[in-house]
């Protein structure tokens, strides 16, 4: 969905022609397996400022892309681990300077909010009211048709099998379907992009990992799934999922998984470890119905922030990769940025810290509080 985003950020600009390429069709990669949480907690400021600009265009879908509101408001909250208050307090300011609606819970407050929860261990919590989940493939397949609305061609089942090159300068793409000329390339290929910029000898520095997601439904008379929550103490997030049901997911998972074939849903136990740490915080997952599991791959960079900006060594080469499991909720902002860039127009967010050749500069992103699992 990164790659529709931009491209709909590219049409609505007129730069020219924009031929929006995918591999399947619209969110059926990795959009479509995202547990898609809207949310602006983070500590480092510029993933803040895209988090907090991706809210503004997701409350404003029907005018950005004519469809309707995808999200589904349910409230956030953020647990750290321990004796990390300090960071949690230094980065809800943060937030709150950058336009996050966050608000700091403890003690009795902390209890009203999260009835049925065990949170004797949380001596402060983040909470954002407006807090939210969507749908992947619904936000992806959105974007596209209104980028093709406005004149974008989409080519579905179209592979890219690699870039083309004259000296520094990137002059097109092969595809399954035959060679596209172009003067310039927005690489927005999730865990798939180091095999293609290896084709004209470019190395970035991406790793797959594999993640697991179980989708459980309480017993009948418990209480119904309300906030969505990321867990510090016990490594997982979950969400509500539909009616009453809940979504699961883990903080990390295997790496160097192929991103063509990698296994489609978790084993059993896998999942029963998942829901028994997640019950730790919400005791009723503990006797919830498991329903399914699946899985997603995230493209992890060593630092855990985005690769976005021009490539150095080729004239013409944007990447937009590496996002390291927060790309749907900033989706939207990085197309604007990204389109921005590549026409020429001033950013709406400084995204210089994520260049593309940082890692070889030595230069990694380092939060000043960060958690221990950021």
């Amino acid at each position: 969905m990164i790659g529709s985003a931009v491209a709909l950020e590219l049409v609505r600009r007129r730069v020219g022609r924009v031929v929006l390429m995918d591999a399947r069709h619209a969110g059926e990669g990795m959009s479509g397996r995202s547990s898609a949480l809207v949310r602006m907690h983070y500590s480092f400021r510029p993933e803040v400022e895209l988090a907090v600009l991706g809210r503004r265009l997701y409350a404003g879908w029907l005018d950005w892309t004519g469809a309707p509101s995808l999200l589904r408001h349910t409230g956030f909250v953020r647990f750290v681990g321990p004796g990390e208050e300090g960071h949690l307090r230094q980065n809800a300011a943060m937030q709150r300077a950058c336009g996050a609606d966050v608000e700091l819970v403890e003690g009795a407050r902390l209890r009203q909010l999260l009835p049925g929860w065990r949170v004797d261990d949380v001596a402060l919590a983040a909470y954002e009211p407006m807090g939210a989940y969507g749908d992947g493939a619904r936000a992806a397949g959105d974007m596209v048709a209104r980028a093709r609305d406005l004149g974008a061609e989409y080519r579905p089942r179209t592979q890219v099998t690699g870039l083309r090159r004259h000296g520094d300068q990137l002059t097109g793409v092969d595809t399954d379907q035959g060679p596209l000329a172009a003067p310039v390339v927005v690489c927005a290929t999730g865990p798939w992009t180091s095999r293609l910029l290896a084709t004209v000898g470019i190395r970035v520095a991406i790793e797959p990992e594999l993640h697991a997601v179980a989708i459980v439904r309480p017993v009948q008379g418990a209480a119904p799934a309300r906030l969505a929550c990321i867990d510090s103490r016990t490594r997982t997030y979950f969400r509500p999922d539909g009616g009453s049901g809940w979504l699961v997911g883990d903080f990390s998972g295997p790496r160097g998984v192929d991103p063509d074939d990698f296994p489609q849903q978790p084993g059993l136990e896998e999942l029963a470890s998942l829901v028994t740490r997640a019950a730790a915080r919400v005791p009723a997952l503990g006797e919830a119905e498991l329903i399914r599991g699946y899985t997603g791959i995230y493209d992890m960079t060593p630092d855990a922030h985005p690769l976005l900006g021009r490539m150095p060594e080729l004239d013409g080469l944007v990447v937009a990769c590496g996002f390291s499991g927060m790309g749907f909720k900033i989706a939207p902002a990085v197309g604007v940025v990204l389109a921005e860039m590549v026409s020429g127009a001033p950013s709406s967010v400084n995204v210089s810290a994520f260049r593309p050749d940082r890692f070889q500069q030595g230069e990694a992103i380092r939060v000043p509080h960060a958690y221990q699992d950021d």
